[in-house]
């Protein structure tokens, strides 16, 4: 009998334990993602998976071997404290490569008994070939030879190497024709490629460019030099060169005619949504609510979003507040984001429908217009409070001597109750609407902000220029500060040399040589015209924060 009872405890305690185990892996999330979503056939790329919280399962990829070759893989676990919560991450790194070409599919990921969402990749016919048998090669990419006025194009730069290769320096190209804005996106990536039998490390460097104007935009070679390493042996340095290439930017076309005055958004994807502090659906009179409007555009720089004017709307008052601007790195380009916060405060109890908000922008890649829309939403609004109800005044009826004088006939009558009694109502009704009139929030006239920034550094930049070819160099540096302190707020380069070390070749030699020329002591010459040229295409490396004599280039040298 007891023997009986200590197997049934025993079979509930296991039973406890495996659904407590099950509840533990239902409520880890499990997320996928690729540091690239477009590859060639021969090259690799990594698959992540990370699990939010800290498990001892492994997730199962055999559903990846199918059309995918599995590489390395390691795995790493995070630990984070903030504000006194402890939260725990693992995350799995493959190296994964394609078998066929086409749109595929990475199947989910199982760990436990979660999932992660499938994803989609583009494995292309390879494009680049080894000039003969060429240990180190360099080539150049954009992703659109024909674009649009400010909307985004891709500059890729892949230095491969099947050797070693000693003080390695990449220098990037200049960029002639049509003015543009150049953004790097995102930090180097290393992986491999097997072109011909051969194994070559890749280096890409990817770069966002934004024409500013329609015309022709020419992007000279990128240059890669290096001392190579072969047979134990190294050679002298050696300059190797990409491709030129060149993109025809097309004019702004027409607005939409359902909105003639559209602001000019071109993207490749572009979501809006919105979130509210609390559940709208019943709001009293006189409380707060907040509401933020989130716009986020891939291919498009956060000061470039236009802000979505909120209507007005009889019932509520809407007051903004400042704008927050960011951006991420997707493997699409640049992700420009824009959230608007709006306090709404109901005015009138009953109910109020705010209208639909809808955005036009251009789609690069199906080359229409499109809206996005948010729908509209209705809220009612509850009085704050019950008005408090007025009695009539009471009445005293009293015999009246036929004798009096009219005059005092009236003034003891009822009549002359009810009249004071109205005035009196009146009275109370305006002093009410007086005082909920000087209580009311006075929704101060919006003044028109300031241009965008990246508007403003083009015409800093832009008169820099014009100093340089006018041989102005105190032009030239009070532009180019004023530009810095525009890049880097918080850490603004005090000097031209300093500006100098932030930013890359040519416009890093042209600023240097023109410090030297103003506070050296040998009084070297400075070139306008060069100098002018460099800045029409230049990079701010990520790193450029650090104010650093060093190589702000990573060294590109092959994994061993």
């Amino acid at each position: 009998m007891v023997t009986s009872r200590l197997l049934v405890m025993h079979r509930r305690l296991l039973a406890l334990l495996v659904m407590l185990t099950s509840i533990s892996t239902a409520q880890a999330g499990v997320t996928a993602r690729v540091d690239r979503n477009a590859i060639d056939l021969n090259e690799s790329f990594m698959l992540e998976v990370v699990v939010d919280t800290e498990i001892d399962l492994q997730p199962d990829i055999s559903a990846l071997h199918e059309d995918f070759y599995v590489g390395q893989s390691s795995q790493l676990s995070n630990t984070m404290i903030v504000n006194g919560e402890i939260s725990r991450s693992r995350t799995w790194t493959y190296q994964l490569m394609a078998k066929r070409t086409g749109e595929l599919e990475i199947p989910p990921v199982a760990v436990g008994a979660e999932r992660s969402q499938p994803l989609r990749i583009t494995v292309r016919q390879p494009a680049n070939a080894p000039p003969g048998e060429a240990d180190v090669f360099i080539s150049s990419e954009v992703d659109y030879a024909e674009s649009y006025v400010q909307a985004q194009v891709l500059y890729r730069i892949k230095v491969y190497r099947a050797v070693p290769t000693r003080q390695p320096a990449l220098r990037d190209p200049e960029f002639g024709g049509a003015e543009v804005l150049i953004e790097v996106a995102g930090e180097e990536r290393s992986y491999d490629a097997l072109l011909n039998g051969r194994t070559y490390n890749v280096v890409e460097r990817v770069y966002a460019v934004f024409p500013q104007e329609s015309g022709e935009v020419t992007i000279s070679p990128a240059r890669f030099e290096a001392r190579v390493l072969r047979d134990g042996r190294i050679t002298g340095r050696k300059v190797f060169e990409s491709e030129a290439q060149s993109i025809r930017v097309l004019p702004i076309p027409a607005p939409p005619a359902d909105f003639p005055d559209a602001a000019w958004l071109p993207a490749k994807d572009l979501q809006l949504r919105d979130n509210w502090s609390r559940q709208p659906d019943d709001l009293k009179a006189g409380e707060p609510i907040t509401r933020v409007i989130s716009i986020s555009a891939l291919g498009q720089l956060e000061t470039q979003i236009p802000a979505i004017e909120p209507p007005n709307v009889s019932g509520v008052n809407v007051y903004p507040d400042r704008p927050e601007l960011s951006r991420r790195i997707e493997p699409g380009g640049i992700r420009g984001v824009r959230k608007d916060q709006y306090a709404i405060i109901g005015v009138d109890a009953g109910g109020v429908t705010l209208p639909a908000l809808r955005l036009p922008w251009w789609d690069v890649e199906a080359g229409e217009w499109k809206v996005a829309e948010l729908p509209e939403r209705s809220v009612s609004i509850l009085p704050s409070h019950e008005a408090p109800v007025i009695d009539p005044a009471p009445t005293v009826s009293e015999p009246v001597d036929d004798t009096q004088a009219p005059a005092v006939a009236v003034a003891g009558g009822p009549d002359f109750w009810r009249l004071a009694a109205q005035v009196v109502i009146v009275l109370w009704l305006l002093t009410l609407g007086a005082w909920w009139l000087s209580s009311r929030p006075r929704r101060e006239p919006r003044e028109p902000g300031p241009p965008p920034l990246h508007k403003q550094q083009a015409r800093h930049l832009k008169s820099a220029r014009k100093a340089a070819l006018a041989g102005d160099g105190a032009g030239v540096r009070q532009a180019m500060l004023e530009w810095g302190r525009m890049q880097w707020p918080d850490d603004a380069p005090r000097s031209i040399g300093a500006l100098a070390r932030r930013v890359s070749a040519p416009l890093s030699d042209e600023l240097s040589r023109l410090s030297r020329a103003a506070y050296g002591r040998n009084g070297e010459d400075w070139d306008g015209e060069a100098l002018a040229k460099s800045l029409r295409s230049f990079a701010v490396p990520d790193d450029a924060a650090k104010d650093t004599t060093s190589d702000p280039l990573p060294p590109l040298m092959p994994q061993t």
